[in-house]
């Protein structure tokens, strides 16, 4: 069964459970995906990386939601929004943890044989292109951001 067919399936099993919340969350995924699929202009089903990169945009949009509700003092809305990225991040790869991450990092700057924070660009890039889908963006730019500064001093 591949990934869009999963996520139908949970969504079919959230309606007959009466599961509201992750109903709702899995529609607006669906959605989603079929936008995806008229944006790129394909007729079939899209490939796994082009949905699990939906999947990171609708995980990065609730985070931002969570950051700003917080601010507002709106527990309650930073709590669904928390409860949406739980459901979405079922469909996602495991993530890296922070020491896979410098490993890697270590290994691209090893590599560009860089040795200044103005190669930030040039790792960022090289990095994100071993680690689209397994990693935060945010994550990753902290820790290269980091292993430059080292070096540069």
């Amino acid at each position: 069964m591949s990934l869009e067919q999963q996520i139908k399936a949970d969504m079919t099993s959230a309606l007959k459970m009466g599961r509201k919340l992750e109903l709702a969350t899995l529609r607006t995924i669906v959605a989603q995906i079929k936008d995806e699929q008229i944006k790129i202009g394909r007729q079939q089903e899209l490939i796994v990386v082009d949905i699990i990169a939906v999947l990171q945009r609708a995980v990065k949009k609730r985070k931002e939601a969570v950051e700003m509700y917080g601010q507002g003092n709106r527990q309650d809305l930073v709590e669904k929004e928390e409860q949406e990225i739980t459901i979405i991040q079922k469909y996602l790869p495991a993530q890296l943890s922070k020491d896979e991450i410098t490993g890697i990092v270590n290994r691209v700057i090893t590599e560009l044989n860089v040795d200044s924070i103005k190669d930030l660009g040039k790792v960022m890039g090289a990095a994100m292109g071993k680690l689209k889908g397994k990693a935060d963006g945010k994550l990753v730019q902290s820790v290269v951001r980091e292993r430059l500064t080292q070096i540069s001093q």
